[in-house]
């Protein structure tokens, strides 16, 4: 508790320096490979600091995945904010994905790696885990918002609905990711069909 409480009060351009070499370095070491050693040298500060605010890699991953998860869902909140029909929440939902998936695909690598080492860490498992549920309930509240102005009709609650267009969301990237060569245009199709399906009776 204590290490988490010390990793929440770590803010400003030292933190935001960390964050950035901890992200670049596990895309091109992996996690294994991303030392504090690596990751102190390539932020410009002490290797004490990294532990002193995070304790372990693991917990600093948390706080990559954490910062990362924030921008991906506060990226959403504007525009569909704005729109006014299903199809402009499809195109905010596919369009948001299609450039994470093009000019951040390491936020993917970020969360397959943290959820590998969740698997044998289960305090890391809940950390991560509830990183999940706070990005879907804020999503979910945007998509009740969207349906009390008539925009949508979800067919299930809004919560789990989110959890399979996440779901659906980051199973494309993983395709993509790893076969680059092979056209996903109908893959993204049929998943627009699915995610048209969830949030209108039509």
């Amino acid at each position: 508790m204590e290490a988490a409480t010390k990793q929440r009060e770590l803010s400003g351009e030292k933190a935001r320096r960390i964050v950035e070499a901890m992200r670049a370095s596990v895309a091109v070491r992996g996690i294994a490979g991303s030392t504090f050693e690596h990751v102190s040298r390539e932020a410009g500060v002490s290797r004490g600091l990294l532990h002193y605010y995070f304790g372990t890699k693991e917990r600093l991953l948390v706080e990559v995945v954490r910062r990362d998860s924030e921008v991906r869902v506060a990226r959403l909140d504007e525009p569909l904010a704005r729109a006014k029909t299903v199809d402009d929440v499809l195109d905010v939902l596919v369009s948001n994905l299609l450039d994470l998936i093009e000019n951040q695909p390491g936020f993917f690598d970020l969360i397959f790696e943290v959820f590998t080492a969740g698997r044998r860490k289960p305090e890391i498992q809940r950390e991560v885990g509830e990183l999940f549920n706070r990005s879907r309930d804020h999503v979910a509240e945007i998509l009740r918002a969207k349906e009390k102005e008539g925009v949508l009709s979800l067919r299930f609650d809004a919560e789990s609905i989110v959890a399979f267009l996440f779901g659906i969301a980051d199973g494309i990237a993983l395709q993509v990711l790893t076969d680059p060569d092979r056209n996903f245009d109908e893959v993204i199709e049929a998943g627009t069909a699915a995610a048209r399906y969830l949030l209108t009776d039509e």
